[in-house]
């Protein structure tokens, strides 16, 4: 816990910005003219405003306002400007690593793994907006997501393979998504995929016909996620993480468990949100976005 607030200034970015409305902050990828394609500087803003918007989370400051009373966050919608959510790596920046050594490349690697580690991990709930195509790393940022929406033309590809190259720093994210088979497949083929294979595959949570539609849409989640405890998302996060890289026995595995529902029952926002229930009340963490204008 810090002493964040968030009218603290923002990070100085140039290829993106952030929009917060309450408890929920807007990011938006903002290189549309070569369709948001990443390279270091966007990188770069990316992660700076996610480390930003994570330490203003209420999760982190295990509080639901700063000392102004200003709501902290519990919900991060990431989109990309323009017609096309995002492209992967821009291809000078890709052209110009085959000059590089070894170390230079891995360190191009370790900014892109921070990157998507970043949105996987953070705290807040995450809601991806995609329109357009979401290449290589775009379909890396897809996979990160806690809930993807797309417009119908929308196409996704691992897109790598059509390079020569290989999909391995995405590849975690995209195999915690979708599964070892279809993760092969779109690894191999590297094809693109449409909005209704995405949605089939797990890819995608919602399809959207219009620009009206996908807003809509995107409102209706943001609802529910305010209207679920703040810790409680963070911890469902870690719970699946845990579960996900456990490798001690059943017994061991069931233990932590009871540990954990005891720690939430007895947490305040359990009380809170338990009392709330038997009461026929709201948990004083249950708001509408349009409550916090």
């Amino acid at each position: 816990m810090s002493n964040s607030s968030i009218g603290d200034s923002l990070p100085q970015t140039s290829l993106t910005s952030l929009d917060v409305a309450g408890p929920v902050a807007h990011l938006t990828l903002r290189r549309d003219a070569v369709f948001n394609a990443l390279n270091p500087q966007l990188i770069s803003d990316i992660i700076q405003l996610l480390e930003w918007t994570k330490d203003r989370s209420v999760a982190e400051q295990g509080s639901l306002s700063d000392g102004s009373g200003e709501p902290f966050l519990r919900v991060l919608v990431l989109a990309g400007a323009g017609r096309h959510f995002c492209a992967g790596a821009d291809i000078d920046w890709m052209r110009a690593s085959g000059a590089q050594s070894a170390e230079e490349n891995r360190a191009d690697a370790a900014r892109l793994d921070r990157l998507f580690n970043s949105l996987h991990s953070h705290p807040c709930f995450t809601i991806g907006n995609v329109q357009g195509v979401a290449l290589g790393g775009g379909a890396g940022l897809v996979a990160c997501c806690d809930h993807v929406i797309v417009e119908s033309d929308a196409r996704i590809a691992l897109s790598e393979g059509k390079l020569g190259i290989l999909p391995a720093v995405i590849g975690p994210y995209v195999h915690r998504r979708i599964g070892s088979a279809q993760t092969r497949r779109l690894a191999t083929l590297a094809k693109r995929i449409d909005a209704e294979e995405a949605l089939r595959i797990g890819m995608v949570e919602e399809v959207c016909g219009s620009a009206d539609e996908f807003t809509a849409a995107t409102q209706v989640v943001i609802d529910e996620v305010l209207s679920t405890g703040p810790a409680a998302v963070a911890e469902a996060k870690r719970l699946v993480a845990v579960l996900d890289r456990w490798s001690g026995s059943d017994e061991e595995l069931r233990e932590w468990t009871l540990d954990k529902t005891s720690e939430m029952r007895g947490s305040a926002e359990g009380q809170d949100g338990l009392s709330a229930f038997l009461d026929g009340g709201k948990p004083s963490w249950y708001v509408r976005a349009d409550d916090e204008d």
